[in-house]
């Protein structure tokens, strides 16, 4: 379709688009990405078919979507109150349009859009009332076939180009790949090492040292207020709250897994930047959690325990380092599905919940044995008796491992059931046999950790009793 084609038809209409000023760093991919977004919000709107965008002629170029059509009225700058109460269209005022085909004008493209409602094209005309000054105008002439579906825009003097960096912008059709779909937006596979923020589908900035790419569509007062006319360089500080939104709101562990790899190179400082965010570090290792045993440790206690490290190796644990400070911020804590966050102090716990222990019966004894194990009464007695909270005292040949000093215990006491449970071996003796078993006692009676002030006091207190009445005997 071409301009000259109409002559001077004296049924064409004149619009003036009233443009005075221009956006002079426009290039003409610029004025191209309006019309794609344009037609992609009215697919959306309509639900009708992919737009096409494809070649004709030589350096003609087709934009065509299959929705309602545009009219002369659109090219007028106001609200647009249907796009405005949709949150996932594009555009929202009358602006793109004009300056997209300002942008074409200043840069020599023909322009021409065809709709059922008529044939549009450029010109330059007198402003009316005001002979002396000249503007760019639409031309509006009568349709050429008024069953013509949707808006299709002609475009000559554009190259392949300039096409596809106006198609760049669009998530629609960057191929990047999409991971998780959020409330607030998409998560998605960054390509070529670089993060691109996309709001609605459209590129408004790049993060080099992010990990992920990621799509907004649940947009903020701080984004509506960042978003300019050029819809690029929109600030950090206007979308971050919205990318922390999206990465919070995410549960699946493929995410969570490339999010925990990079945690990975926090001591060497070579982390993306969403992994400078602590409740963002915290939100991945809670969903790995969910998903996986993983023992959650710092770098200091993997030196320091290595016994225990070896023990949840050897029971399926997955050993990941975090920094002390995330450490803190998960311990006590439960994951995305309720279960308790696995430190080193709850793997302790875990550990100890699943222990069990072989007790032998005392006619698996060797004589020696028994005689020792026979005293257990005695040994009560030397210390005023047995303490009302402990039921029995048990043998085992398989106990727990103290992980400060990587060996089995000698002794436990339960406070559950209330029962002291020794080592075997320490039956070899009887200052084997009654020292584990008065330690065990001052945990009874104080209900104390070792190295506890209050198990020191009682241990000193058992041991004073057990001399003086061995004195008095």
């Amino acid at each position: 379709m071409k301009k000259s084609a109409r002559g001077v038809d004296p049924s064409i209409r004149k619009f003036d688009l009233n443009i005075e000023k221009i956006l002079e760093d426009w290039e003409v991919y610029h004025g191209i990405r309006e019309v794609i977004a344009n037609a992609l919000d009215e697919q959306l709107l309509t639900n009708t078919k992919d737009i096409d965008i494809f070649q004709g002629k030589i350096n003609e170029w087709h934009i065509r979507d299959y929705g309602r059509g545009l009219r002369y009225e659109h090219l007028t700058q106001k609200e647009n109150l249907e796009k405005l109460k949709n949150p996932n269209v594009i555009g929202k005022f009358g602006i793109g349009l004009k300056d997209s085909l300002a942008t074409f004008d200043r840069k020599g493209i023909d322009v021409s859009i065809k709709t059922q409602f008529g044939e549009i094209t450029l010109g330059k005309s007198e402003k009316h009332g005001f002979e002396d000054i000249v503007t760019l105008h639409a031309y509006i002439y009568p349709p050429v076939d008024p069953q013509f579906q949707g808006t299709e825009f002609f475009l000559k003097g554009v190259t392949q180009s300039d096409i596809d960096k106006a198609k760049n912008l669009f998530l629609k059709f960057s191929g990047d790949l999409t991971l998780e779909k959020t409330q607030y937006g998409d998560i998605l596979k960054k390509r070529d090492n670089t993060g691109r923020i996309y709001i609605n589908g459209v590129k408004v900035a790049e993060e080099n040292n992010f990990l992920f790419s990621y799509n907004i569509t649940s947009l903020t007062k701080s984004i509506r207020k960042a978003l300019n006319r050029e819809r690029s360089n929109v600030g950090r500080t206007a979308y971050t709250p919205r990318v922390k939104n999206i990465l919070l709101s995410c549960t699946t562990k493929t995410v969570a897994e490339e999010l925990v790899k990079d945690l990975k190179n926090y001591s060497s400082g070579t982390t993306h930047d969403e992994l400078n965010w602590l409740d963002i570090q915290e939100h991945a290792v809670k969903i790995l959690n969910a998903e996986e045993k993983t023992l959650f440790i710092t770098s200091e206690e993997l030196i320091y325990s290595s016994s225990a490290v070896d023990e949840a190796r050897d029971m399926g644990y997955k050993i990941l380092t975090i920094p002390n400070n995330l450490r803190d911020r998960i311990r006590g804590n439960t994951d995305v599905a309720g279960k308790t966050m696995v430190d080193l102090d709850q793997f302790r716990v875990v550990y100890t919940d699943s222990f069990t222990f072989n007790f032998i019966d005392i006619s698996k004894f060797s004589k020696n044995e028994r005689d020792i194990y026979q005293l257990t009464n005695n040994i009560f007695e030397l210390i005023g008796g047995k303490p009302r909270v402990v039921k029995e005292v048990k043998i085992s040949d398989k106990m727990r491992r103290d992980f400060i000093t990587n060996m089995d215990t000698t002794g436990v006491w339960e406070s559950g059931s209330g029962r002291i449970i020794i080592k075997r071996s320490q039956l070899k003796s009887i200052e084997s046999y009654s020292g584990t078993l008065i330690h065990e006692i001052a945990h009874a009676n104080s209900g104390a950790p070792d190295s506890s002030r209050h198990f020191e006091l009682e241990l000193t207190h058992l041991s004073g009793v057990l001399c003086s009445n061995s004195l008095k005997r």
